[in-house]
């Protein structure tokens, strides 16, 4: 493996079934939580941060008259849920693993403590990162790069629904095209959306690489911790 230490960015809405309409499927869980568990038994330190998404969305919750700031609190205990289900998958899957929140809840998880969460990697333990940074206004992504600086992650994961960063949404525009690489400053002049101006900028300030890669190929994310050239890599 290229990466010995990693922080895994995963949206909320891959642990759903669309079809089913259930926001969390025990299945889909399952195996999102094998793959992770695939790693950790070859040896790499996981960390894994979630989103909130599936459950609830600050920002969506604002537009239908929810205050910004609770409805940002809403969605970091919509991440400790969805950071259980995925705790409790990764165990049953064979590996050990720590829940840590950055809102303290001791009944249900540790307090995020960044040399506690960096014994736990070194011991083998995969670390979920939830409740994302405890403050409002600040999404996912942005957890995710503050995390990854702090445990000294060697490479960001960030796992979406298409293989990399587009000139545009593949989806709706037959003619973009995929990016191989980019540099900092060119996601955040061209304002990607595939993560927040923030996360770029913190990534950028701690020199740490971000893969964006498609989640649903089975074999994206062990060929990216391979260092496989995969996705859209962004770094300096």
């Amino acid at each position: 493996m290229k990466y010995k230490r990693i922080l895994l960015k995963l949206s909320g809405e891959v642990l759903g079934n669309r079809a089913s309409g259930e926001s969390i499927d025990p299945a889909i869980v399952a195996t999102v939580a094998r793959r992770v568990a695939r790693l950790a038994k070859a040896g790499v330190e996981v960390a894994a941060v979630l989103g909130g998404g599936n459950i609830f969305r600050g920002a969506q919750g604002e537009c239908a008259g929810t205050s910004r700031t609770t409805g940002d609190y809403m969605g970091m205990l919509a991440t400790i849920i969805n950071g259980l289900a995925l705790q409790d998958a990764i165990e049953a899957a064979g590996v050990q693993t720590r829940l840590q929140t950055s809102i303290d809840m001791p009944q249900v998880a540790e307090p995020f403590i960044q040399r506690r969460a960096m014994r736990h990697l070194e011991k083998g333990r995969v670390v979920i990162f939830a409740g994302g940074t405890g403050n409002p206004f600040f999404s996912t992504d942005t957890a995710a790069a503050l995390r990854a600086s702090e445990i000294k992650a060697e490479v960001l994961l960030k796992a979406t629904k298409v293989d990399g960063i587009y000139t545009a949404d593949p989806k709706k525009d037959p003619a973009a095209r995929r990016y191989e690489t980019l540099t900092y400053s060119d996601a955040l002049r061209l304002r990607l959306k595939v993560m927040d101006a923030s996360a770029f900028a913190l990534c950028m300030d701690n020199h740490l690489p971000i893969i964006v890669f498609d989640f649903f190929d089975e074999n994206a994310l062990d060929a990216a911790v391979r260092g496989e050239k995969i996705g859209t890599l962004v770094s300096d």
